[in-house]
């Protein structure tokens, strides 16, 4: 349900969470080793965030990317629906584009409520709430 865009959008935003504020900025070059995703198409995506006020940037020799307070109270859905757009998540495991609750597909009344409780997760979880009491980045990113 979620594309490889969103899930390497989500490692960037952890590890700006855990390594990042106001005062200090990161850039992509210190991070993409460390979440395991590549510099350029990481870059791309965080941009896009901070195109969007999802995570901030600041240009300059002191510049790179940042979470401020307000970033950090962002929801997953953030940031996803940056990336992906609404729809992905909204639509059938199948791909099935006229699949609803009239039209079910056959895994329709099986994921259905599970898909639910995975989208009301995911629009109620801070990246606060991840990060909150951790501090090493090795518990969301092993060697």
């Amino acid at each position: 349900m979620l594309s490889n865009s969103s899930k390497y959008a989500i490692k960037g935003v952890l590890y700006l969470a855990l390594n990042s504020d106001e005062n200090h900025k990161v850039m992509v070059r210190d991070i993409f080793e460390v979440v395991h995703v590549p510099e350029a198409y990481l870059a791309k995506l965080l941009q896009e965030l901070s195109r969007h006020g999802v995570i901030s940037s600041t240009r300059g020799p002191k510049g790179g990317f940042y979470l401020s307070e307000d970033d950090r109270k962002r929801t997953l859905m953030d940031i996803i629906k940056v990336i992906d757009g609404d729809r992905r998540v909204h639509s059938c495991v199948m791909g099935i584009s006229n699949c609803d609750m009239n039209n079910p597909c056959v895994l329709h009344k099986l994921v259905g409520a599970n898909k639910s409780k995975f989208i009301n997760v995911l629009e109620n979880t801070t990246i606060l709430d991840l990060v909150d009491g951790k501090q090493n980045i090795e518990e969301f990113f092993p060697l």
